[in-house]
C-alpha cells in the first residue's frame, strides 16, 4: 500500500487545474526487499524559487497533524473570483479547500494494511478491483453555515467601497468562519464515521532545510537518539555498570569539592546567622541523563585526529543533521510486525550548505542509507520518501542514478497558479506515434536514441533549465557568448534568470517536447542554413533573393507549413511558449545563413568588429578589405567571411567579447542582428508577463 498521488485544489499558489502530485511507485507495483517495506526509488519534487514546491509537503502536514486552515490559506486569486461574483449577488459557490489522495494497494500482500481504508471501500469496488486498485479519499474544508456566511459578506460590501479594504475585510470575514473538516469518497459521498482521520492511514516526518547550523546541533540531536536507546516503556534504563560508576563519581566529587567548600561556606555563614538556624550543603547531582545532555559532545573523525562538531564544514553538519533526524524518527517509530499507515519521509532542500558532488551522491545513496537504518533497528516501516530541491545536481543525479525521468515533478507558476507536470519517459519525448508508427523499428530506436541524448546532454549541460525563468537555446559558440553580455545589459533580462545553452543544429529538436511540459518562456535562435549548390559554396556568393531557396535546418523544416522550402517565409514560428527565430529578413541585401554572417552585415562598419576579425583572421581580413580599407567590401564577402571562420568561432568571440568589454564607448558596441532583438523583445516581454501573473 502505498501513497499514489495528491491533489491540491486552491490552496495556496494551487488551483483546480495541474494540481495532481504523483509519488514514487504511481507507475506500477513497487518491489519489495526481504523484510523491508520502503519505495526503492526516491519521489523528487523540482522547481525554481516560489514556486510551489513546499506547499506539497505544508499541505500533508495540515492534512495529517491539525486540519486547521486561515484565509491566507486559500489560493488569493480564487478568493477574489468569488468576491467578484459575490458582488453581483451571485452566491453559487462558497470557499473550500479540496485535498485528494489516491492510495494504490496491492490485496495480495497489503490485506493486513487497509484497515482504515475501508470507509472508501465499495464492496463492488472490491469484488472489481483484482489483486492491485486504487481508492479516493477527498477531503474537504468547507464552510459549516453557509447562509450566515452570505449576509456577512453583503454587509462587508455594502460597508466597503474601496477594493483593497474591501478584499482584507473579505479575508478577516474567512479567518472567523466556522469551518468544518469532511471527508467524501469517490463518489463524492461524505462519509458519517466521524472516527476516522487521515491520520491515521499517513504519518509524515518533515525533514527541513537545515540553515540554523550551530555549535553544538548534532550533540542535541543524537543526545536525543541516545535517550531514546536508554528508555523502555518510558522508563530511562542505565547501561549496566553506569549506575555504580556515577556513584563513584559522585561521592569522589562529595569528598574532594562539595564537603571542603560546604564548610567554608558554612564557617562564613555562622559569623552572621546561627548555624541552628542556617547551614547550606553542596550535593554533586551527576545523573546518566545529566551526562547525555550537558556532558557528551560529538567529535569527526579526520584522520587520526578528531575535530570538535563547532569547526566542521556546513555541508557535513547538515548531511548529520539529515541522518540524525532519520535515525531519531526510526527510533521511535514503534517496533511491531505490520503497521497500517503509509509513512512519508520528506526532506525539504537537503542541499542547503553542500557542494556539488555531495548533492549527487546525497540523492543518489540517501534511500540505500534509509534502508540499512530500517534493517539495523530491525524496523519495518510502510515508507516512502519525498525529496524537494532546487539543485540542478540534485536532478541529474536522480535522472542518472535511475537512467529515468520516471518519479520527478517539476513544479512551476502558470497564470497565478502553481503548474504541476509529472515528468517520465513519455511525456518528456513527446507523443511520437503522431508522426511515427508504434511497430515501426526504425522509429522506436530513434525514439530510444534521443531519450538516452537527451539524459546524457541533461547531465552535462543544461539541467538548470528546470530551475530558470526563461531559456534561451543557441546553435553555437558565438551567439552563446555575445548574447549572455547583451542579456546582462539589458535593464530588463539582467533581472530574471535566464539561462542560454548551446545545443548545436538539429538536436534541438529533442527538446522540444520537454521545453513545453516546463512552460517557462523559451527562444530558440536557429540558422537560416540554406541550402547551397556546390558551385555556390566554392565560389562563396552571396544570397540575394529567397525565390526556390530551400533550408536544410530540421527546426525550420518542422515548423514551416512549406516544409524545407523557404521562399514564402514571413514571419518568425510562435508554439505555445516557444519562439523560434532566424535570419529571415535580408540585411544590407543579403540573406544570412548563420549568426557569424548576420552579424558581420549588421557591423561591417563597427571598428570592435573589424578589430576582431583583422586578429583572428589577418589574412582573409586584408584580403577582403583591401589596400586601402574598404569596409563596404566586408558586407559584399559576409559569406565568405563566415566561411572563414568555421572552425575558428571560439576565437572569434572571445576576441569580440574583449573588444567590447575594454570599450569605453557604450557607442561603440556592435548591435545585435534585428532578428536577436526581435527575439529578445518577444523574451521581454514574456518574462514580464509572465512575472506579473506569477507572483502575489
Amino acid at each position: 500500500m502505498y501513497l499514489k498521488s495528491l491533489k491540491i485544489i486552491n490552496f495556496r499558489k494551487f488551483g483546480e487545474l495541474n494540481n495532481v502530485v504523483e509519488f514514487v511507485g504511481s507507475k506500477g507495483a513497487q518491489p519489495k526487499t526481504e523484510g523491508i517495506n520502503i519505495a526503492l526509488s526516491t519521489t523528487l519534487i523540482v522547481g525554481k524559487n516560489n514556486s510551489g514546491k513546499t506547499t506539497v509537503t505544508e499541505a500533508l502536514k495540515r492534512l495529517i497533524h491539525d486540519r486547521k486552515f486561515k484565509a491566507n490559506d486559500f489560493n488569493f486569486m480564487y478568493l477574489n473570483t468569488l468576491l467578484e461574483e459575490y458582488k453581483k449577488g451571485k452566491f453559487e459557490r462558497f470557499p473550500k479547500l479540496e485535498f485528494e489522495i489516491t492510495v494504490r494497494i496491492d490485496f495480495s500482500s497489503d490485506s493486513d494494511l487497509v484497515t482504515n481504508i475501508a470507509p472508501f471501500m465499495s464492496i463492488e469496488g472490491v469484488a472489481s478491483a483484482g489483486k492491485k486498485s486504487d481508492f479516493q479519499v477527498l477531503m474537504k474544508y468547507e464552510i459549516k453555515e453557509e447562509t450566515s456566511f452570505e449576509d456577512e459578506v453583503l454587509s462587508i460590501i455594502g460597508k466597503y467601497k474601496d477594493e483593497t479594504l474591501l478584499f482584507r475585510k473579505f479575508l478577516e470575514l474567512i479567518t472567523n468562519t466556522e469551518f468544518e473538516f469532511n471527508y467524501y469518497n469517490s463518489e463524492d459521498v461524505l462519509i458519517e464515521d466521524n472516527k476516522f482521520k487521515i491520520s491515521d492511514l499517513l504519518e509524515i516526518k518533515v525533514i527541513n532545510a537545515n540553515k540554523d547550523i550551530h555549535g553544538n546541533c548534532l550533540s542535541n540531536i543524537f543526545n536525543r537518539i541516545i535517550k531514546l536507546l536508554c528508555t523502555s516503556g518510558n522508563k530511562p534504563v542505565v547501561p549496566d555498570g553506569i549506575a555504580s560508576e556515577i556513584d563513584k563519581i559522585n561521592k569522589t566529587i562529595t569528598k574532594k569539592v562539595s564537603a571542603p567548600h560546604a564548610t567554608t561556606v558554612n564557617r562564613a555563614l555562622s559569623k552572621i546567622e546561627s548555624s541552628d538556624h542556617m547551614e547550606v550543603n553542596l550535593r554533586p547531582d551527576l545523573t546518566f541523563d545529566n551526562i547525555l545532555s550537558t556532558i557528551i559532545r560529538y567529535e569527526y573523525k579526520e584522520g587520526k585526529f578528531h575535530i570538535p562538531e563547532g569547526q566542521f564544514g556546513l555541508g557535513y553538519s547538515n548531511l548529520m543533521m539529515i541522518i540524525g533526524e532519520l535515525i531519531e524518527y526510526i527510533e521511535k517509530y514503534p517496533k511491531q510486525e505490520h503497521h497500517s499507515k503509509i509513512n512519508l519521509i520528506c526532506i525539504e532542500e537537503p542541499e542547503a550548505f553542500m557542494h556539488c558532488q555531495m548533492q549527487e551522491l546525497f540523492i543518489k545513496h540517501i534511500n540505500d542509507a534509509v534502508d540499512f537504518l530500517l534493517k539495523d533497528r530491525e524496523k519495518e516501516i510502510n515508507s516512502q520518501l519525498i525529496v524537494t530541491t532546487h539543485s540542478p545536481h540534485i536532478l541529474n543525479s536522480k535522472i542518472h542514478s535511475g537512467n529515468t525521468f520516471d518519479n520527478i515533478s517539476y513544479s512551476t507558476i502558470v497564470d497565478d497558479f502553481a503548474n504541476v507536470v509529472n515528468l517520465n519517459d513519455v511525456n518528456v519525448m513527446g507523443d511520437k506515434s503522431a508522426d511515427e508508427g508504434k511497430g515501426d523499428v526504425a522509429a522506436e530506436k530513434k525514439t530510444a536514441d534521443d531519450l538516452k541524448f537527451l539524459k546524457k546532454h541533461i547531465k552535462y549541460k543544461v539541467s538548470e533549465l528546470f530551475f530558470s525563468d526563461a531559456v534561451i537555446f543557441v546553435e553555437g559558440v558565438t551567439e552563446e557568448t555575445l548574447l549572455s553580455y547583451y542579456i546582462d545589459k539589458d535593464k530588463t533580462l539582467n533581472r530574471y534568470y535566464i539561462s542560454v545553452f548551446n545545443i548545436n543544429g538539429s538536436h534541438g529538436l529533442v527538446y522540444h517536447p520537454l521545453i513545453k511540459l516546463l512552460k517557462v518562456p523559451n527562444l530558440i535562435i536557429t540558422d537560416f542554413d540554406i541550402r547551397r549548390e556546390e558551385k555556390e559554396k566554392d565560389d562563396c556568393l552571396q544570397i540575394k533573393d529567397l525565390k526556390d531557396r530551400e533550408t536544410t535546418n530540421k527546426t525550420i523544416a518542422k515548423y514551416n507549413p512549406d516544409k524545407e522550402k523557404i521562399g514564402n517565409l514571413k514571419g518568425y514560428f510562435e508554439d505555445e511558449n516557444i519562439y523560434v527565430i532566424f535570419q529571415r529578413e535580408a540585411i544590407e541585401g543579403y540573406y544570412a545563413t548563420s549568426f557569424e554572417e548576420a552579424f558581420i552585415l549588421t557591423n561591417y562598419n563597427n571598428d570592435i568588429l573589424n578589430n576582431a576579425l583583422s586578429v583572428v583572421k589577418p589574412g582573409v581580413y586584408k584580403k577582403i578589405s583591401g589596400e586601402p580599407i574598404d569596409r563596404n567590401r566586408l558586407k559584399d564577402a559576409s559569406y565568405k567571411l563566415q566561411s572563414s571562420l568555421s572552425k575558428s568561432k571560439s576565437d572569434f568571440s572571445n576576441e569580440l567579447l574583449y573588444e567590447i568589454v575594454v570599450s569605453e564607448d557604450a557607442g561603440a558596441i556592435p548591435k545585435p542582428p534585428k532578428y536577436i532583438t526581435d527575439g529578445l523583445v518577444w523574451l521581454t516581454r514574456s518574462v514580464k508577463k509572465q512575472a506579473k501573473g506569477g507572483n502575489k
